[in-house]
């Protein structure tokens, strides 16, 4: 051993030295010899043409047929063998094998088990350098590596016979290249869509084409092979899914598929995949398909037998595919068609375990399509086929993912690739292209384009549509009618993209003056209403957005759902509406149709079902009503804020009309069940969800009509009679059982004291019955069926109409004509019922254990006002309840207060209103008119349908009088002066509010003006100073509020169109008496109505005056002239109350009565008026005393009455005594019924400047009498009125102590009291009188600039007086305060700012001037009244009104 070392180590001469070896020389040869045999001569062969024969047995060996018995194993040893025979290379020879391999492929069976065992004679590394080699080979710039290679390593991959981080390194393009590639195709993608997006000049184009073509050619050049995507295909085509996905991974989202051969053998993959699961719940019914075989290879995919099995792979591989499952339309349909075979299992299956397994499985499915199916389906050119395949499965998922996947869709997908960023930008170019032409002529063309395009890219294609819609509403219909080429799944994405457009936050709702809405969400609320109607597409999203707007306070959107009910249903809501469609309005659902509309909008009832059924699957019709209930008033304290009022007074109108609307939509389309199922009983509807009153009975009132109608015929069937009390009978007993809970549930919905003056049941009968219930509409259903007829005639004449039409549609007009009169009959009958059952409940309505008045402010404030407002039916409804009320005589109801609280303050109402509900008020007052008018035009009617009523008494007791005493009733004559005296409060009311500058207040009653124009104004001079007002608007309004500029005009228009139907106003009320024998009976008439023609002639005078003092104050602003008198008047604190006033004018009018009555005539009256003191005196006593005890509280008794009774009415007997034994003057005495219902703001409003005028005016007054003067009284009463100092004096005092009494009382209460009216007799006859006016004319116009200088003095004097003397008496009369305010409140009425502030006097005074005087006198009078006037500050006949 030691020795063998030593020669390995040691030189030959050492080793010949030391002995070990013989010769160095020798062994220096033999060392060379063996070195050259080992490392120079050559043991294997590793070229064919080295040795030919050995590789030529080798290739004989492996290309044999291998069909027999022959095996890897055996052919192994024979390659061994040869090896060993001619000394072969093992690598060479491995190549060989994989050559011939490649060769046969279908021989894997035999190659790949050869291969394995060859392997255990080599090194690991070995078969992947041979690859790697050959594919080196192939990486030349035009080298194309065979596809028989990529398989060859494929399957060596599958079987793992080499890794594949071994190979990857060997193949071409490295990683960094292909994401470079892969940055570049985003760049250029861009790049196309900045072009197209760019507005390129005609000279730019040429050059950009020419650039164009050039990098075309630059492309055609054929790229390097990429052989990593080669060998990715054929690991797919042979299944070797897991080595594809891992080449995949390291290539950006999506490379290797948009190479079509990749996407292709992928979706091969799937095919086979998938086949099993596809044939067994996939295929459609009678659809046969071609099966697909599976893979011979055993290493390929499980295949799917189950829906769970897809998720393993299946879902994988597709989410791998994305977009670029484009290029395989079947595979698309197939994987939609398992889809919807899962949905549809899902949907039935309930079991918990499965659920969750379930919902794994919905889940994968919601991101395959979201990353596969939809962004494929862009990638589609125009295939219609898969659209509707797709909506096979989409129409299964709830609306919430279907959106969602659609806004994933819109906003994400078509930026994750560059091929879907071109495909966007060409989109948007296609669909400006259509739209630019698109036009009504050719809506079907241009459809054809949208159609088509809208199948791949429906997204973006709505997207630029509806951004084009809110720019130019006159798209509108045009495109509605284009859009009849959609398919399902294109009409569900166009309602998504209307949602996504309405809640785009980044659009105002309000146009930039903040007063109205946004012009775009007009116009897209007017698409949604005509779309959805036209077309089959799912509402629930629309009604839940519209929903959830509500739920964040927020009522813009409304408008969407207003015009979907509008359109789809066929419910108008419009202010518009005329008299003739309101009142068909009233009739039956057919009658609505025909004659209730503006518009027949016909074939409703398939999109009415749609729209009903949408709310109903997703309960949303009882949510959508309260929440707008609820929003109505948020409207105002939420979404009010910093908006314009008009704004704000336009969405609360919306929400309120939508309200009205969709409520409506619900009572005609849902059945008895599906109502009473939702909506809850009233008591919870306010207390528990907090809706507003009005709107709770609005809902619940179909609820109760179906529970009467449903009893009623339950009643009918158990006995079967067919008399009319019978069936009357049944009806009232199915009322009762039915309202009888909705009474106990009302009386929490007011405070206790409520039901002390109306019952539960008379709020509820009154909420809940409608026009329907009260009357039949003769006259519309007459017009309806004259209308048909009509019709049927033209059918007949008409000679081209062919004569199977002609009898189709004679056919149909006569079907309609008897439903018509069907539907006649059938409402009058229940009408009657319905009559019958008031009759039998009017006796409990009202209570009234407090007052009459009380009841009628209740009756007001919780009936009338909130319904009034609330639709133009309820308007009409609310005024023909009163009018039965009345008819109905029920007790304790006064119709005459009723309708004096209407008409006197309407003021504060109208200011309240918003535009739509002023127009619905002044409905209501038209009709309210109507009824005044009607009466006051005939006596005989007046006396049939009031004389004998209770509503016409004039003494207002609470309780305990049977009104069977003519002597209480108020005559017609009288009844015309209160009617009159109303003209004069709307006047008033309505020149304030045009006078105040505030656009509510002016645009409000202008709307209302309109409204009334029909019945107001009747009397000329009324009629006059509203056209100067209104003019005055015009003029002032034209360049700054254009919009009350055009309804100024408009009304301005229409009112002087109606001035020839305008009368006088001695036609209009006789302000003398009617005759000598009608006086003697309304003297004897008693403490009702003794003293009413002469009160109300004052007021009538007091009108007249208080008219021409408007006028003339015009007159004097504009000339600029006596402006200090102006300042004096207004300023003036007030002194003067109603006894005063109607003391001093009542004389005045007088005066007129006895120029035209004989001595004897005077005497008479004289004496027939004194006996009638007591009974006056005790009215007084009872009423003027003891009515504001009743109004606080129901404590005093009658015993106590009657006590104060007595020594009151002494005290007023003595007081006429007195005055009758005055030397002077002959006075006579009137009783005056005051029924003044006035609110306590208004009357603290009024009360200062109608006092100042009048100290001014009692200032003037005393002077003239102290000079001796005979003073004319200003008006249109002209006689002079001598008058001693003594009585004035008297008369002063009074009203002085009356005045300072007086305040406004919160509660508006009614009074009834005596006031006995100095008149004076003249003695002096027409010819003196006219002198005694030229005189006082000088002498007035002599003292009228030294009195302007002292006003302003005696008004601040006076100012202090009345302070003091208001200390003085405070306590003492506090009672009383309330009294005054009922009993003088006519005064401070007329003395508020209009219209006795406003000049209205010029054709008033001489209207009134020609009745007494020529036409010099007339001139004279003129002059006179206005120095009078302009010195006096106008002494107003202060009248008491009702």
């Amino acid at each position: 051993m030691i020795y063998t070392v030593l020669k390995e180590r040691l030189d030959p001469e050492t080793l010949e030295s030391l002995g070990l070896i013989k010769q160095s020389q020798q062994f220096n040869q033999k060392s060379v010899k063996i070195k050259t045999k080992l490392f120079y001569k050559q043991q294997k062969f590793n070229l064919l043409r080295e040795e030919n024969e050995g590789y030529a047995k080798l290739i004989a060996e492996l290309g044999q047929d291998l069909s027999g018995n022959i095996t890897s194993d055996l052919i192994l040893e024979n390659i061994k063998s040869l090896i060993g025979c001619f000394n072969l290379d093992p690598n060479r020879v491995l190549d060989i094998i994989l050559e011939v391999y490649e060769c046969r492929p279908e021989y894997d069976d035999f190659f790949v088990p050869l291969i394995e065992s060859y392997m255990y004679m080599c090194e690991p590394q070995t078969l992947c350098h041979i690859l790697g080699f050959k594919f080196k080979f192939y990486q030349e710039p035009n080298g194309e590596t065979p596809c028989s290679l990529y398989r060859v390593a494929a399957v060596l991959l599958q079987h793992n016979l080499i890794d594949l981080e071994d190979l990857y390194v060997h193949l071409l393009p490295v990683d960094n290249a292909i994401l470079e590639e892969h940055k570049r195709e985003i760049v250029e993608a861009k790049q196309i869509v900045r072009k197209l997006t760019m507005v390129v000049l005609s000279s730019e184009k040429t050059e950009e084409k020419e650039k164009e073509k050039e990098k075309e050619e630059e492309k055609t050049e054929k790229p390097p092979d990429n052989q990593k995507l080669g060998l990715l295909e054929a690991l797919l085509k042979i299944g070797d899914w897991q080595h594809a996905q891992s080449i995949m991974d390291q290539m950006p989202p999506f490379y290797a598929t948009s190479h079509k051969s990749i996407a292709i053998a992928l979706c091969q993959l799937v095919h086979v995949t998938i086949e099993p699961l596809y044939r067994r719940v996939g295929v459609p019914k009678g659809a046969k398909g071609s099966p697909i075989s599976s893979l011979p290879n055993k290493r390929a995919p499980k295949q799917a037998e189950s829906f769970e099995d897809l998720r393993k792979e299946v879902f994988n591989m597709l989410c791998y595919l994305g977009p670029h499952l484009s290029h395989d339309p079947i595979l698309f349909a197939k994987v939609v068609r398992l889809g919807k075979a899962f949905m549809k299992e899902f949907q039935s299956d309930g079991s918990k375990q499965e659920d969750k397994e379930k919902m794994i499985l919905f889940s994968c499915l919601l991101s395959i399509t979201d990353q596969v199916l939809l962004p494929s389906l862009s990638l589609m050119d125009c295939n219609a086929c898969m659209s509707e395949e797709l909506w096979g499965m989409f129409k299964t998922f709830p609306y919430q993912y279907r959106y969602r996947l659609y806004g994933q869709w819109k906003n994400e997908t078509y930026n994750s690739h560059p091929l879907l960023v071109k495909v966007k930008a060409q989109t948007i170019d296609r669909a400006k292209y259509i739209m630019k032409r698109l036009t009504k002529e050719n809506v079907k063309p241009s459809g054809r384009q949208i159609g088509k395009l809208s199948h791949s890219n429906p997204t973006i294609l709505f997207d630029y549509i509806l951004s084009q819609i809110q720019k130019y509403d006159n798209l509108i219909t045009p495109v509605v009618d284009s859009l009849k080429y959609l398919t399902s799944l294109n009409y569900d994405v166009l309602a998504y993209c209307i949602i996504e457009a309405l809640a785009n936050p980044e659009k105002e709702r309000m146009k930039h003056d903040d007063t109205t809405i946004s012009s775009w969400l007009q116009s897209l609320a007017s698409f949604c209403g005509a779309v959805f109607r036209k077309y089959p597409i799912e509402l629930a999203g629309l009604l839940q957005y519209v929903a959830n707007q509500l739920k964040a306070g927020k009522s813009f959107d409304l408008l969407i759902l207003k015009e979907v009910v509008q359109k789809m249903a066929g419910i108008e809501i419009t202010e518009e509406m005329t008299m003739e469609q309101l009142e068909a309005m009233t009739g039956g659902e057919q009658l609505k149709a025909e004659g209730g509309y503006f518009g027949q909008i016909r074939n409703t009832k398939k999109s009415s079902q749609r729209l009903k059924d949408a709310l109903l699957d997703h309960d949303l019709a009882l949510p959508l009503c309260l929440l707008m209930a609820q929003q109505r008033n948020g409207v105002i304290f939420q979404e009010g804020g910093e908006k314009h009022l008009k704004l704000v007074g336009k969405l609360y109108d919306q929400c309120h009309d939508t309200l009205v609307q969709f409520g409506g939509f619900l009572a005609s389309n849902l059945s008895t069940e599906d109502y009473i199922k939702r909506v809850p009983s009233i008591d919870v509807l306010c207390n528990e969800f907090h809706t507003p009153h009005d709107a709770a009975f609005f809902l619940s009132r179909p609820m109760y009509a179906h529970h009467i109608s449903s009893k009623y015929d339950e009643l009918k069937k158990a006995e079967k009679g067919n008399k009319q009390q019978h069936k009357v009978h049944k009806y009232i007993t199915s009322c009762e059982i039915v309202m009888a809970p909705v009474h106990d549930a009302v009386i929490s919905l007011h405070l206790p004291k409520v039901w002390d003056d109306i019952s539960p049941q008379f709020y509820a009968t009154f909420w809940s019955l409608t026009m329907y219930d009260l009357a039949v509409p003769h006259n519309s259903y007459e017009r309806e069926v004259n209308k048909l007829k009509v019709q049927m005639k033209a059918i007949d004449d008409n000679q081209e109409m062919p004569p199977n039409k002609k009898k189709k549609e004679k056919e149909r007009c006569t079907a309609l004509q008897d439903k018509l009169l069907e539907e006649e009959k059938k409402q009058l009958e229940h009408v009657q019922r319905v009559l019958q059952r008031l009759k039998l409940e009017k006796d409990s309505w009202l209570l009234a254990k407090s007052t009459k008045n009380e009841t009628i402010t209740k009756f007001l404030q919780l009936c009338i006002f909130p319904r009034c407002i609330f639709s133009a039916i309820d308007a009409v409804y609310c005024a023909h309840f009163v009018e039965l009320v009345h008819q109905q005589k029920t007790p304790n109801f006064s119709t005459l207060l009723c309708y004096d609280r209407v008409f006197s303050d309407i003021i504060y109402t109208v200011a309240s209103c918003t535009e739509n509900e002023a127009s619905r008020y002044g409905r209501f007052l038209c009709c309210m008119l109507e009824t005044v008018t009607r009466w006051h035009s005939d006596r005989v009617i007046y006396e049939k349908e009031c004389g004998n009523y209770p509503g016409f008494l004039t003494i207002l007791r609470a309780t305990g009088f049977d009104g069977g005493n003519k002597a209480d009733q108020l005559d017609y004559e009288n009844f015309r002066h209160v009617v009159h005296k109303w003209h004069y409060k709307l006047t008033k009311a309505s020149v304030h509010c045009l006078e105040t500058g505030e656009y509510t207040h002016i645009r409000n009653i202008l709307i209302v003006l309109t409204k009334i124009l029909p019945w107001y104004p009747k009397v000329l001079n009324l009629g006059q100073a509203l056209e100067r007002r209104v003019h005055k608007i015009c003029q002032e309004e034209k360049e700054k509020r254009p919009d009350l500029y055009a309804l100024a005009m408009g009304y301005s228009g229409q009112l002087k169109s109606r001035k020839p139907y305008m009368v006088p106003e001695n036609e209009f009320h006789h302000k003398d008496p009617p005759a000598r024998n009608a006086v003697a009976a309304t003297v004897q008439n008693g403490p009702g109505g003794a003293g009413l023609p002469a009160s109300l002639a004052v007021s009538a005078a007091k009108l007249e005056e208080s008219t021409a003092e408007e006028t003339d104050k015009l007159k004097e602003k504009s000339q600029g002239a006596m402006k200090i008198i102006s300042k004096a008047v207004n300023t003036t604190p007030k002194v003067t109350t109603s006894n005063g006033n109607s003391a001093s004018n009542s004389k005045v009018i007088k005066e007129k009565e006895d120029k035209e009555k004989g001595g004897k005539e005077k005497d008479k009256e004289k004496k027939e008026k004194t006996p009638a003191a007591t009974p006056e005196a005790k009215a007084l006593g009872k009423d003027g005393k003891d009515k504001p005890k009743e109004e606080r509280a129901i404590k005093d008794d009658k015993a106590r009455e009657t006590k104060e009774k007595t020594p009151k009415s002494d005290k007023e007997k003595e007081k006429i005594k007195k005055e009758e034994k005055t030397p002077k003057d002959e006075k006579s005495k009137t009783v005056v019924i005051n029924v003044e219902s006035k609110s306590a703001a208004e009357k603290e409003r009024e009360k200062e400047p109608s006092r100042e005028r009048d100290v001014a005016k009692d200032m003037k007054s005393k002077e003239n009498i102290k000079g001796g003067e005979k003073m004319p009284v200003v008006g249109s009463l002209k006689s002079p009125v001598p008058r001693s100092e003594t009585s004035e004096s008297e008369r002063e005092q009074k009203r002085r102590k009356v005045d300072t009494h007086s305040s406004p009382s919160h509660s508006s209460t009614v009074k009834v009291s005596i006031h006995y009216i100095n008149h004076t007799t003249p003695t002096l006859s027409k010819s003196k009188e006219r002198e005694v006016d030229k005189k006082d004319l000088d002498k007035s116009r002599e003292r009228s600039r030294e009195r302007e200088k002292k006003d302003e003095k005696d008004r601040k004097d006076r100012k202090r007086d009345h302070s003091n003397s208001d200390r003085e008496v405070q306590q003492d009369s506090t009672k009383r305060r309330k009294e005054e305010n009922g009993t003088t409140g006519s005064s401070k009425h007329s003395k508020s700012e209009s219209p006795s502030d406003s000049p209205r006097s010029n054709e008033k005074e001489k209207e009134k001037n020609k009745s007494k005087s020529s036409g010099k006198d007339k001139g004279d009078s003129i002059k006179a009244e206005k120095m009078e006037k302009s010195s006096s500050g106008s002494k107003k006949v202060k009248g008491i009104k009702l």
